[in-house]
């Protein structure tokens, strides 16, 4: 009989360790007074079996809320003028696109001199493969010093990806839009929504439906993953949303939205950005520096268009790396230190 009270009396002190974790956390008093009566369950089951598997699940639930930054937010950096030189060494060009986020941060700062709330747009960048769409959002981000999260919606076959697993279900977890403010430690961050036009055309409808909950101001304040079970306010989350086009994306969706056309490169930004952003990057990350490798600027064109015809800048990100990487292995095998590409020799360095 001691031996069996002995052991009521280790899992009472598990049940109260798992209550004193949740006291130490600044979580909204509702969710707490709900996390109580459950631990209050979890007590009486010690007599009547299922214990430790109750136990595991609660854990588990309680590690999650407790994770979750129910209270704390990043400072926004609002100085038009650095915002301005981050996205500016971040892309070339794109001056439209700059502008309309130069107007956002703007009325954001006018709105907060004065006190008042300021709900953040939408914005949904549409362009062709390449043209600098998520690291625009990256630029973003850094520009008003927030964290940034990007969620991956290309292929996505079910919106529970989204909303989460129930806790009665057994592979329950919750879903990408709670695990990205884990993963940012802030209410406010900046969630990319990568691919918005490529989810699965089987869960279309779902998640489309998921994604207007998400992105509406008036149902955003109190979103419910069904694992956290518990009302979370996104309204403060600076949503971004990627697509190559609009054709997938749901009416609803699109409406909640402020379309952002990302223009295609010219050939001659094409080179400027080749010469002045990938080329000095791509050397830093192999290991050369700027003198080790001398490309003779008439030799641009034929960089920028090896294949023909590319309306981003991936290929020629990959063209440089390709040329870069080759110099890298002649400086290792000792054929030289130093190398120049000119017209005699740039065959050797271009796809074929």
């Amino acid at each position: 009989m001691d031996q069996v009270q002995d052991s009521y009396s280790e899992l009472f002190a598990e049940v109260d360790a798992l209550h004193h974790k949740v006291e130490q956390v600044a979580l909204p008093q509702e969710l707490k007074e709900k996390v109580g009566v459950m631990l209050e369950r979890l007590k009486r089951m010690v007599r009547f079996g299922g214990y430790n598997e109750e136990y595991e699940k609660l854990s588990h639930y309680i590690d999650w809320i407790m994770m979750l930054p129910w209270q704390y937010q990043t400072e926004d950096n609002l100085d038009l003028n650095r915002a301005k030189q981050i996205m500016d060494s971040h892309h070339y060009g794109m001056v439209g696109v700059k502008q309309k986020i130069l107007e956002y941060l703007a009325v954001l700062r006018l709105n907060r001199d004065k006190n008042r709330v300021s709900r953040a747009p939408i914005l949904l960048l549409v362009g062709l493969v390449g043209t600098g769409k998520t690291t625009f959002a990256q630029a973003l981000a850094e520009a008003m010093g927030r964290k940034y999260v990007r969620i991956p919606l290309g292929g996505m076959g079910s919106a529970l990806d989204l909303r989460g697993q129930s806790r009665l279900h057994p592979d329950n977890e919750p879903g990408k839009i709670i695990k990205a403010l884990q993963l940012a430690q802030s209410r406010n961050p900046v969630i990319l929504l990568d691919e918005i036009d490529r989810v699965s055309e089987q869960a279309r409808s779902d998640i489309m439906g998921v994604l207007v909950e998400v992105l509406d101001p008036g149902q955003n304040e109190r979103f419910i993953d069904h694992y956290i079970d518990y009302p979370f306010d996104l309204s403060d989350v600076l949503f971004v949303a990627t697509a190559n086009n609009t054709r997938n994306i749901s009416t609803a969706v699109l409406d909640r939205m402020e379309l952002v056309e990302m223009p295609s490169y010219t050939d001659q930004e094409k080179i400027v950005i080749g010469k002045q952003y990938l080329f000095p990057k791509l050397l830093t990350e192999a290991g050369l520096s700027a003198d080790q490798l001398v490309i003779a600027d008439s030799l641009w064109p034929q960089i920028v268009r090896p294949l023909g015809y590319d309306s981003g800048i991936r290929t020629l990100e990959r063209t440089i790396r390709s040329i870069i990487h080759k110099v890298a292995i002649a400086v290792v095998s000792g054929s030289g230190t130093h190398f120049a590409i000119d017209e005699m020799n740039i065959k050797q360095f271009l796809p074929e």
